[in-house]
């Protein structure tokens, strides 16, 4: 396989390690200096790159890893990661014995996978396993009813191979400025905290009690508890464009590209498939090699604008799966080799966020979606 990491093409993504710390300092700020701090990496770290991202977060007061499934956990313990890892998804049972030997923390809502656990954990002579039991408050997806809980609780509590390491719920709407969210939200955080206490009535360690995602970081200070999970926030951006601005995050991916070709046409010349696109009258056209095969969204054909020394230029035509097409108009000053910002933190040029409104979908989706075939170069 290609180690396109070495690559010197022209497009590339540029992985600001510096506003990632911004980032976390200022969430640091918020949360206090004694809750703990999950960051979630799953999806290769949102795009940014999982291990880089870790390295440098684990350095700055990140003290929990979350992925999505085992295989990333196992990159990171690959990597010589020791931290605590979270296993957010459920895995098949043929994974159970890679959750063990890589030590990661899994998520659990249900008897059957909790007791697969302890008893795979015995058999392999491994040490105690740790667990987060799952608790599903309202986002509808995995996790035990609130009221199985604290039986939960009591069945790790009494397995020989499992320890508690925490309690868990999820929010699906704390980045909602939505009165009705809100009000959803706040009972979540009244049931997650009542969970605690019951367990705690039962003499047994609940462990960590989290459940704040980026949303509740923001939004919800009550929802901050013992830990909380950090996840596109800490790449920059707000998980809702409604959310009050307060906050100055710092996008931390900037893609970028160059020019490979400038050619001109005439009023009434069409550009790229299906002809959508055709001059108004006499202009330069330049093209840049990104296209959805590199995760630009095909969706943004006629939509995006992108930053060329220091002015927006907007795109001509459909994007192509390698190639996208922009329109110079009648400036001369723009030449083959001229570097083109396709998203990124300068502000006079587009981010993520814009890209994700133009296309209908989230930031998150716009960085996940850079493919692996697009280099990442980590800038201290």
């Amino acid at each position: 396989m290609y180690d396109y990491s070495r690559s010197k093409r022209s497009t590339r993504a540029l992985i600001h390690l510096d506003n990632l710390k911004w980032n976390l300092e200022r969430v640091r700020e918020i949360i206090g200096p004694d809750r703990k701090l999950c960051l979630a990496v799953k999806a290769d770290g949102y795009g940014h790159g999982a291990v880089a991202v870790s390295l440098t977060a684990l350095k700055n007061g990140v003290t929990h890893l979350a992925v999505s499934n085992v295989d990333e956990g196992e990159e990171l313990r690959q990597a010589g990661i020791t931290a605590p890892v979270l296993l957010l998804g459920y895995p098949c049972e043929d994974e159970y014995s890679r959750i063990i030997e890589n030590r990661l923390q899994p998520f659990v809502g249900d008897e059957e996978y909790l007791q697969r656990l302890n008893l795979m954990a015995g058999e392999m002579g491994a040490e105690p396993l740790t667990i987060h039991i799952k608790v599903d408050t309202g986002m509808g997806r995995i996790g035990c009813p609130p009221e199985d809980a604290p039986y939960l609780a009591r069945l790790a509590d009494t397995s020989r191979n499992l320890i508690i390491g925490g309690v868990s719920t999820h929010f699906p709407v704390s980045d909602s400025p939505d009165p009705g969210d809100i009000a959803f939200t706040e009972e979540q955080i009244t049931t997650i905290t009542g969970i605690k206490k019951e367990i705690l009535s039962m003499n047994i360690d609940p462990g960590l009690l989290h459940s704040a995602n980026s949303g509740g970081i923001f939004q919800h200070r009550n929802s901050h508890l013992d830990m909380v999970r950090l996840g596109i926030s800490a790449y920059g951006y707000l998980p809702d464009d409604r959310m009050e601005k307060t906050e100055d995050l710092r996008p931390v991916m900037e893609l970028k590209s160059k020019i490979s070709f400038i050619k001109s046409v005439e009023a009434g010349q069409s550009v790229s498939y299906g002809r959508t696109w055709k001059a108004d009258g006499p202009a330069r056209i330049a093209t840049i090699p990104i296209g959805y095969g590199d995760g630009y969204l095909r969706v943004l054909s006629g939509q995006s604008e992108f930053l060329i020394n220091g002015k927006r230029y907007p795109i001509a035509g459909r994007v192509c799966m390698d190639q996208l097409m922009i329109n110079l108009g009648n400036d001369r000053d723009i030449q083959v080799g001229d570097e083109v910002t396709v998203f990124g933190p300068d502000t006079a040029g587009p981010d993520a966020a814009e890209l994700g409104a133009k296309a209908g979908t989230i930031p998150y989706e716009i960085t996940c979606a850079v493919n692996k075939r697009v280099p990442r170069i980590y800038l201290a």
